[in-house]
């Protein structure tokens, strides 16, 4: 194979690499905002802004906090510091949410900011250069700091969830002791 072909090859490679990393996001992605989601649901509208002490988060405080994180990284993503001036980040450590729809409202107004944003993205992006707190970053490295950051969030937000549902947590995933009764149903009958 001569030079341009395998050139042309690894540049179409790439681009197939890419374009599923893209797709790759966006399940992905959706899949923390749904388990963020289903875990909510199941705290009594009376616990979603408990504290097990005065620095710790709540639920609120959490979902403060990603949604004023997604809203100043992804507005104006190329074109501005993804930390932008007028976001208040110590304000979203405060209770400001008071109600379970204002909570719901916070959640999918930062994750509507965030997904109009990644649905956007095509691979020619992931090369571009974005800024966050001065430093600069390729798209790709802006979007993996955003799934590591809200995994952690949405894993603290599991685990509030699930102590304040206490008796009444229905598993988001294979619950204790069900491993041997899914592990059959996933894999390939011979």
């Amino acid at each position: 194979m001569d030079a341009d072909a395998c050139s042309s090859l690894n540049q179409l490679l790439m681009q197939s690499t890419e374009a599923g990393l893209l797709i790759n996001w966006k399940k992905v992605f959706a899949t923390y905002k749904d388990l963020g989601e289903k875990a909510i649901r199941q705290v009594p509208d009376d616990r979603l802004f408990w504290t097990f002490y005065n620095d710790s988060n709540s639920i609120g405080i959490i979902v403060q906090h990603m949604s004023g994180n997604m809203i100043s990284r992804f507005t104006n993503f190329y074109e501005e510091d993804g930390e932008k001036p007028w976001r208040n980040r110590d304000r979203e450590f405060e209770s400001v949410l008071s109600t379970r729809q204002e909570l719901i409202d916070e959640w999918e107004t930062g994750w509507a900011c965030f997904m109009g944003v990644l649905n956007t993205l095509s691979a020619n992006d992931l090369a571009r250069r974005v800024m966050i707190r001065g430093e600069s970053h390729a798209v790709l490295e802006a979007i993996n700091r955003q799934l590591a950051h809200f995994s952690y969030h949405v894993g603290q937000l599991v685990f509030l969830s699930k102590m304040l549902a206490k008796d009444g947590w229905e598993s988001l995933s294979i619950p204790k002791g069900g491993s041997e009764g899914f592990n059959p149903q996933q894999m390939p009958k011979s």
